[in-house]
């Protein structure tokens, strides 16, 4: 299965905490997980539900989170 994001999109990753959005390259997807690196060369893996393919959306969820 193939997930939403390709390999080298910028992504950006919301956090448990309400105002986290960082940005990170999107290296692989697999087992349901994307592996991203941040631009400090940090890296996780991560589902899909936490990375949003543009900062206007991330902001977006986070705000409905709030509601």
């Amino acid at each position: 299965m193939n997930g939403k994001y390709q390999p080298g999109q910028i992504v950006f990753l919301t956090g448990g905490n309400t105002h986290l959005i960082k940005e990170a390259t999107v290296l692989k997807y697999a087992g349901g997980f994307y592996t991203i690196r941040f631009e400090n060369g940090g890296g996780i893996k991560v589902r899909e539900s936490r990375i949003y393919p543009s900062r206007k959306e991330a902001e977006a969820a986070i705000l409905n989170r709030k509601r």
